[in-house]
Parts: C-alpha cells; structure tokens; sequence
C-alpha cells in the first residue's frame, strides 16, 4: 500500500477530484495554503494498492498544469529593500507536488 500526497492549484482541484472518483480513487481533500504565493492549495491524500500508483500520478499529472500568472510583491517587513521588485512579477504557478509514502496499513470503514 502507499499514501499518495498531491499538493494542487486552488484552481485544478475539482478537475483533479472528478478524475479521481471517475477512476475509483478515494481521496481526502485538505485545504491548504501556500508559504511562496501565500494563495490557497488543495491537498490531496490517496490511499491506494502498490499496483495503481502509477496510474494515480498519471491522473494527478493530467489534471494538474503548471502556467504563468502575475503576482504582486510582498514589501519587505524589516528585510533588506534591496531586493525589492515595486512591480508584478510573472512566475510559473500550478502542477502539484507530489510525495508518495510506504503505509504499513489501510483501513476503510
């Protein structure tokens, strides 16, 4: 068994849900926030047989696309200015991260 852990895009979460379920995967959605953008996340975890991860992250990387997006700076709260960009940003958002765990036991009741 394994647990599969896809932090998503707000944005490619029911797309990613529906996949899911159309393909018989339980999935328990958490949300989450992002620590770089600071905008929301959907976290999924997937119990699933050793056999089907494969096709998990299959769906998982189907459903979830990376894009550009312009993101407005955070000033700097007693950092150095220096670094400072005054001006939206354009940086690559979306995909998922994906992190997938040995279990020892899965149980559904």
């Amino acid at each position: 068994m394994k647990l599969i852990i896809a932090v998503v895009q707000d944005q490619d979460s029911n797309r990613l849900s529906k996949a899911l379920v159309d393909n018989n995967f339980r999935a328990t959605k958490l949300a989450t926030t992002g620590g770089f953008l600071k905008s929301g996340n959907t976290t999924f975890m997937i119990g699933t047989e050793d056999i089907r991860v494969d096709r998990a992250l299959q769906i998982i990387k189907e459903n979830c696309k990376s894009r550009d997006q312009l993101v407005a700076p955070v000033s700097p709260m007693g950092g150095n200015a220096d670094s400072f960009v005054p001006y939206p940003v354009e940086v690559e958002v979306g995909g998922a991260t994906v992190f997938v765990l040995p279990i020892e036991q899965y149980m559904h009741f």
